[in-house]
C-alpha cells in the first residue's frame, strides 16, 4: 500500500498477512494490546471471548490472519510496526449486531473500522489518522462504498485504555462525518468511497 506521512512521521501501512504475523505479535505484547483481547472482543461473542481470553484469543486472530481475512492494518516507522487499526464488513462483528448504541443506521452495506492500538512512543503523532486513511484505500479497493466507525467524544480526559476505539477528532480529521448518535460520547461516523476507476484500454 502507499506510504502514508502522519505529521512529521513516515509510516509504511500494510495489511495483516501471515508474513506479518510476528509483528504483528511484537506489537501487541504478553498481554494482547489489553486483557489478552489480541483484537478478538467485536469478533466474539461476550462468553467466549472470555473464555478463551489470552491465548484462546491470540490462536483464533492468527487463524482469521491464515485464513487470509486480513483482519486489520499495521502501521510501521522505522521498520517497526506501531499501529494496529481492525477493519472488517460490519457483519463480522457480532458485538455490533447487539449494540442498542451502536446498531445499524439504515441497510446500506458498510464496512467498519473498531479499534486501535498504537505503541506508547508513537500516541498523539498521527498514527491513528493515517489508518484511517489507509483503512478507507484498503476498503475502497475491495469495492466497499461506506467506511463506518464508533469513535468516543468526551470533554473529559480519558485514559487511552478507554479509547480504543479512537476519537472523533481523529475521525474527522480523516474526513469522516457522522451520522447518528445514541449516546452522549459515542457517535457513529461515516466516511463515503469513491469507487476504483478502471483503467481506459486502447481500443
Amino acid at each position: 500500500m502507499a506510504r502514508a506521512v502522519a505529521k512529521t512521521l513516515a509510516l509504511s501501512i500494510f495489511p495483516l498477512t501471515v508474513e506479518r504475523w510476528a509483528d504483528f505479535e511484537s506489537l501487541f505484547g504478553e498481554n494482547g494490546a489489553c486483557a489478552g483481547c489480541w483484537c478478538m472482543w467485536w469478533l466474539l461473542p461476550h462468553a467466549q471471548w472470555v473464555a478463551q481470553k489470552g491465548e484462546g484469543n491470540r490462536q483464533a486472530m492468527r487463524s482469521l490472519v491464515k485464513g487470509n481475512q486480513a483482519p486489520g492494518l499495521l502501521a510501521y516507522a522505522d521498520g517497526q510496526a506501531v499501529g494496529w487499526c481492525a477493519v472488517a464488513p460490519r457483519e463480522r462483528y457480532v458485538r455490533l449486531a447487539n449494540s442498542r448504541v451502536l446498531k445499524p443506521v439504515d441497510d446500506q452495506p458498510v464496512w467498519s473500522v473498531t479499534c486501535f492500538f498504537v505503541v506508547k512512543e508513537y500516541r498523539r503523532r498521527g498514527v491513528t489518522v493515517a489508518l484511517l486513511n489507509a483503512a478507507a484505500e484498503f476498503v475502497r479497493k475491495r469495492g466497499g462504498k461506506i467506511l463506518e466507525g464508533y469513535p468516543t467524544e468526551t470533554s473529559r480526559q480519558q485514559a487511552d485504555a478507554f479509547v480504543y476505539t479512537g476519537l472523533a477528532s481523529a475521525f474527522q480529521r480523516a474526513g469522516f462525518k457522522e451520522v447518528a448518535r445514541r449516546s452522549p460520547t459515542r457517535p457513529i461516523m461515516r466516511c463515503a468511497l469513491q469507487p476504483v476507476r478502471k483503467r481506459q484500454t486502447e481500443s
